[in-house]
């Protein structure tokens, strides 16, 4: 029974790489630029992302969750299917906003939106992918259900290496700076800041 349990804990390992792509989305540092454009921008993108972080934060938490306890693949199975299911509904929503939002007010700001849409909406599509794999496992066996996560895993830790390049981009410079500047980006990257020392 033990055997999907070491599996569960990579996936869930994997998994929390992939909400650090959602806090690319919410730089820090601040400067007192004046552009009100790219400020109206960033408080529009800030303001939508926002609530698909929480939404990130709280599928890995789920699945965190599931994998610490004691769950039969059933358990496992639905959980997961589940958080795959509300990660690719909140990249998809963040591409949405950044598209909304239209390019940033800086150079190749057109450029940096379009990059960073496809980026997200190619996350969300493979956040999807793997919610259709999590479904096709056969939960009665235990050793195949296993070697499936385990392949699930090693996608979720591709996933979480690649793919912020684009919002990288987006970030860098002025668009970041005005980001960092918004209450609403803060607040998106979580609770307290860290402390050194």
């Amino acid at each position: 029974m033990e055997g999907a349990d070491p599996v569960n804990k990579k996936l869930a390992a994997a998994l929390s790489g992939g909400a650090v792509l959602v806090l690319a989305l919410t730089g820090c540092g601040s400067s007192d630029d004046d552009n009100e454009k790219l400020n109206s921008w960033a408080d529009q993108v800030c303001g939508a992302v926002q609530p698909q972080a929480k939404k990130i934060q709280a599928a890995n938490a789920a699945i965190q969750k599931e994998t610490s306890d004691n769950s039969t693949p059933e358990e496992v199975q639905k959980t997961d299917s589940k958080a795959f299911q509300d990660m690719s509904d909140a990249y998809r929503a963040i591409g949405a906003a950044v598209t909304r939002a239209g390019a940033p007010d800086v150079e190749n700001g057109e450029k940096k939106q379009t990059d960073a849409v496809k980026e997200l909406n190619g996350i969300s599509a493979s956040y999807a992918s793997l919610k259709k794999q999590v479904d096709g496992l056969d939960t009665d066996d235990q050793a195949k259900f296993a070697d499936g996560l385990k392949d699930i895993a090693a996608e979720l830790d591709k996933l979480s290496k690649s793919g912020n390049d684009a919002l990288e981009t987006l970030e860098e410079g002025e668009v970041g700076e005005a980001m960092a500047r918004q209450p609403s980006c803060r607040t998106a990257t979580g609770s307290a800041p860290a402390t050194t020392g």
